[in-house]
């Protein structure tokens, strides 16, 4: 049986579609991830960015790879139901953190979140793959926006540097970066409350609208991988980098360093 936060129609929802919404999936979590997010933005870790563009407006911060340092994060990670709902989404018999994504857009904040997909920007291949998006704040026009089956395109998308826009990678065996609202594209979003989630598949392009509301926009982004998880080398260096990690092409994940959250009994 599917966790009560699921039903068998959200798994295959999941699996033909790339994304799902699950409806309080952190709700009694909210309180201690809004203070772990304070905490990260008064202690930025080495990967944090303001994403500055010349011609944007207000303030866009993220930061990861911080669960180790920010307690509030590891609680949420080892006490919610996200590890257990991801078995069911991913059809996976365990469940492995990947890392933890902190994304605030202050009022005002006029930079989108650009159209892209996960995995390019990984050293991970494998089809069982989820990350959940979940706002501290109600969202409307500043939801998470995802592109339905994209999961499944023969190619993926170009990963592009947010604030810059160039290339991580030699652009030859990717696709370039799609404009879904203009090509008429599937685009699933929804209005959230505070503890809800979004599901996606690592192959899933998705993006945001900036903030032109009066309130902030904080959001707590969890990255799991399943069973068939491998690493992989890529054309260059990978965000996030994890340096010195020792892994060879074709392995699973070092558990030491990606601890696994969950079992199926």
């Amino acid at each position: 049986m599917p966790h009560p936060l699921l039903t068998q129609s959200d798994i295959d929802a999941f699996q033909r579609d790339g994304v799902v919404i699950i409806r309080g999936l952190f709700a009694d979590h909210v309180d201690t991830l809004r203070a772990g997010v304070e905490r990260n933005m008064a202690e930025p870790g080495p990967y944090a960015s303001n994403n500055d563009k010349a011609g944007e407006t207000g303030r866009f911060f993220d930061d990861y790879c911080n669960w180790e340092r920010i307690p509030e994060f590891a609680e949420v990670i080892k006490n919610s139901p996200a590890a257990e709902v991801a078995a069911d989404l991913m059809s996976s018999n365990t469940v492995q953190l990947f890392h933890d994504h902190v994304l605030v857009k202050e009022p005002g904040t006029s930079m989108p979140t650009p159209w892209h997909q996960d995995g390019p920007y990984y050293f991970v291949e494998g089809k069982q793959t989820v990350s959940f998006w979940s706002p501290l704040d109600p969202v409307t026009d500043a939801t998470l926006r995802c592109v339905a089956g994209s999961h499944g395109w023969e190619k993926p998308v170009l990963p592009t540097r947010w604030a810059k826009g160039d290339a991580f990678f030699d652009p030859e065996p990717y696709m370039p970066v799609p404009d879904p609202d203009a090509e008429g594209m599937d685009i699933r979003e929804w209005h959230m409350v505070p503890g809800d989630a979004v599901a996606f598949n690592y192959g899933t392009l998705h993006g945001a609208r900036g903030n032109s509301a009066a309130a902030r926009r904080r959001a707590f982004s969890l990255r799991l991988l399943g069973d068939d998880a491998r690493y992989t080398q890529r054309p260059g260096p990978t965000s996030p980098p994890f340096p010195g990690h020792d892994m060879q092409q074709g392995q699973c994940l070092r558990s030491d360093w990606f601890p696994t959250l969950y079992t199926r009994s």
